[in-house]
C-alpha cells in the first residue's frame, strides 16, 4: 500500500548503507593520517640518531686529543706562561700564532680543561690583542679616509659624523677597560703602554684631524654649489653642521691642526652676522 501524502516512512536499508559508507570513510581517513605522520616520525627518529652519532663522534675526538696531544698542549702551556712582551704588536703575533695552534683541537675548551691550561693569561692576551687590533683598524680607517664627491653631501657628512662617533665610543671603551685590567695585565707581563693616552688614543685623535679637515672642505664645497634661491636656509644649516662638527673634533682631539684650522677658517668667515654668537664661539676655537 502506498503511503499517504504528508507521511514519512523509515528506510532501514538507507540507514545501513549510510553507516557502512561512513565506516569506510573513517577507516580511510585514519589510514591516511597514519601514513601522513609516519615520515615525520621517521624523520624525527633519524634526526635523534644522527645527533647521538655526531655527539659520540665529537666526544671521541675530544678524548683522542686528550690522549694523544698531551705533549703538544703542554708545550703550548709553557709558551703561554713564558710569554713576556713590551710591545703589543708582539702580543698580537703571539695570539694569532696560538689561535692557529689551538684550532687543531676538536674542541678547545673541552680538551684544555683536562690540562693545567693558563686560562687567565691566555684570555687576557686575547682580550688585549682583540682590543688593540680593533683600535688599530679604526686609526687606519680614519687616517686613510677619503671623501667621495659622488655621494650626496648629506650622506657624506653623516658618514663622517658616524666615524667620529665610533672613535669617541672606542676611546671610552678603552678607558673603561684600562681602569679594570691595567694591574692584571702588568702582573701577567702583558704590555700596557698602548692603552695610555700617549698610545693608540693619541694616534686616533691625530688621525681624526684628517676627518675634520675633509668635513670642513666638503661643507665649503657644498656652500659654493648652493643655488641662490636656496642659499640662505641651506647655507645656515650647513654652517651649523660644520660648526658643530668642528667643535666636536676640537674637543675630541684637544685642538685642531694647522691644515684643519685653515679649512675651518674658511667656514668661519662665511658665518652671517645674525649668527654672531656662533661666530664668537668659532673664533674661540680657532685661537685655542
Amino acid at each position: 500500500m502506498r503511503a499517504t501524502a504528508g507521511t514519512t516512512q523509515k528506510a532501514p536499508a538507507l540507514v545501513e548503507l549510510f553507516h557502512s559508507l561512513r565506516k569506510q570513510e573513517v577507516e580511510r581517513d585514519s589510514l591516511e593520517s597514519r601514513n601522513h605522520h609516519k615520515p615525520v616520525a621517521t624523520s624525527a627518529h633519524n634526526s635523534i640518531v644522527g645527533e647521538i652519532q655526531n655527539r659520540s663522534a665529537h666526544l671521541l675526538a675530544i678524548k683522542a686529543d686528550v690522549q694523544t696531544k698531551g705533549e703538544f698542549i703542554n708545550d703550548l702551556i709553557q709558551k703561554v706562561l713564558a710569554a713576556a712582551y713590551t710591545d703589543v704588536e708582539d702580543v698580537l703575533k703571539f695570539v694569532d700564532w696560538l689561535d692557529v695552534e689551538l684550532s687543531s683541537l676538536a674542541d678547545e675548551r673541552a680538551v684544555l680543561k683536562h690540562f693545567k691550561w693558563p686560562e687567565r693569561k691566555a684570555d687576557a692576551m686575547r682580550e688585549a690583542a682583540i682590543e688593540y687590533r680593533e683600535l688599530k683598524l679604526l686609526e687606519s680607517e680614519i687616517y686613510c679616509y677619503k671623501d667621495d664627491t659622488d655621494i650626496p653631501c648629506a650622506a657624506a657628512l653623516k658618514k663622517m659624523a658616524a666615524l667620529l662617533d665610533k672613535s669617541e665610543r672606542s676611546i671610552q671603551r678603552l678607558i673603561k677597560l684600562r681602569s679594570s685590567v691595567m694591574r692584571s695585565y702588568q702582573e701577567l707581563k702583558i704590555p700596557t703602554d698602548w692603552m695610555l693616552d700617549s698610545g693608540i688614543v693619541s694616534k686616533i685623535k691625530r688621525a681624526s684631524m684628517n676627518l675634520a679637515n675633509i668635513y670642513m672642505k666638503r661643507v665649503t664645497l657644498e656652500l659654493e654649489s648652493i643655488r641662490n634661491s636656496d642659499r640662505q636656509s641651506n647655507q645656515e644649516s650647513l654652517l651649523l653642521q660644520g660648526m658643530h662638527f668642528a667643535y666636536r673634533a676640537h674637543q675630541f682631539a684637544g685642538g685642531l691642526d694647522s691644515e684643519t684650522l685653515c679649512a675651518f677658517e674658511e667656514i668661519r668667515q662665511r658665518v652671517p652676522g645674525h649668527l654672531g654668537g656662533s661666530r664668537e664661539l668659532l673664533a674661540g676655537i680657532a685661537s685655542s
